[in-house]
């Protein structure tokens, strides 16, 4: 006991009175910022990605589309994403003599990685949908693009609510890798912590609690978002 108090001295003397916490801060705030924003990513990449996987059509172009798209996914979930992040910062953009900040290049990376599973996602949430409703819309005047997206899709969205909040949960834990890249997040913050009192189990330990409160939180607010929609299914059935 006296042994883990004395590490939880170390850890608060660097964490608190060195302005430790700024860097978690930091950390934090980068952490979050890469998911959200790659997940946005990933939403409208996968739903236009599924979109045109599930489209009808027989043409060229749509054949051509289509394999671009396969081949998307099987790029993106053939290789891990800290392959991805590498590749990217130190290969692509280099040659494409492009200067970007490792929080943007991880925010477009994540983005992308997510876009290939969120199509797959999407496009099972597409196929769940009653195929009354793309021929309703149709019947009606509307465009294939605006039936898909303002009948289908929202539906589809319904239906995957729970796996795209797996999805974000993933990409919170895989962002503890942008630190190949030189972003700051809270496994680089804790490991400050750790090498400046030479003490790592009370940092770790805390950091492994601040991403569980992390998936608690997003869970929690998954679970809010399914009962209210399932509330306004209630209560347009009832109308």
């Amino acid at each position: 006991m006296g042994d883990f108090q004395t590490k939880l001295e170390k850890f608060w003397r660097v964490f608190y009175w060195q302005n430790g916490y700024s860097r978690v801060a930091a950390g934090l705030k980068n952490t979050l910022v890469i998911a959200v924003l790659g997940l946005s990513i990933g939403i409208l990449a996968g739903t236009l990605i599924a979109a045109i996987e599930v489209f009808p059509g027989k043409r060229t172009l749509a054949r051509a589309l289509k394999r671009l798209a396969r081949f998307y996914v099987a790029l993106f979930r053939g290789t891990p994403i800290v392959v991805q992040l590498l590749v990217t910062y130190y290969v692509i953009l280099p040659l494409m003599a492009v200067n970007l900040s490792p929080i943007s290049v991880c925010v477009l990376v994540f983005g992308l990685n997510s876009g290939a599973y969120v199509s797959e996602i999407m496009r099972s949430g597409i196929l769940s949908v009653d195929p009354g409703q793309m021929e309703a819309g149709r019947a009606v005047g509307l465009s294939y693009r605006k039936t898909m997206m303002e009948i289908v899709v929202p539906q589809a969205v319904k239906n995957i609510l729970p796996t795209l909040g797996n999805e974000f949960i993933v990409l919170i834990k895989e962002t503890s890798v942008v630190s190949f890249v030189g972003a700051l997040d809270l496994y680089v913050a804790f490991s400050y912590i750790g090498n400046n009192n030479y003490e790592f189990m009370v940092p770790y330990l805390v950091m492994a609690l601040i991403y569980i409160l992390l998936v608690a939180a997003i869970t929690g607010l998954v679970q809010l978002m399914e009962r209210s929609l399932r509330k306004s299914d209630r209560s347009h059935q009832t109308m």
